[in-house]
């Protein structure tokens, strides 16, 4: 196996989700997630999608995103809304809690470590 991989998603099956709907503010939000690879000591990474919507979610892991298309706002709970659009980059650390509110569909790269 090759040490060398791109997160190309061109041949990858994407995996079709959804918040929980009792976490569901506004909107009918639906995600696709497209896995690129697992590491040792859960390290992952990827890309996700979201349509429009908002949700309440929170992080048990630490997370670095960057936004590769879409507008979309989080608001980590007591603290002030955040815009992120496409080339913004981001970590959101492992207990966050708050909210997602995609405006304009959001498609991001990410790596976790859980």
């Amino acid at each position: 196996m090759t040490k060398f991989t791109t997160l190309d998603i061109d041949e990858a099956d994407a995996e079709l989700s959804a918040p929980p709907q009792q976490d569901i503010i506004s909107g009918v939000p639906r995600f696709r997630h497209w896995p690129v690879d697992i590491a040792e000591r859960g390290v992952s990474a990827g890309q996700w999608e979201a349509t429009p919507g908002k949700w309440r979610f929170a992080n048990d892991h630490w997370e670095y995103c960057r936004i590769l298309t879409g507008v979309s706002v989080i608001t980590e709970d007591g603290g002030s809304a955040q815009r992120v659009s496409a080339g913004d980059s981001f970590i959101l650390r492992a207990g966050f809690s708050g909210t997602w509110e995609v405006i304009e569909t959001t498609r991001k790269d990410y790596v976790i470590r859980g």
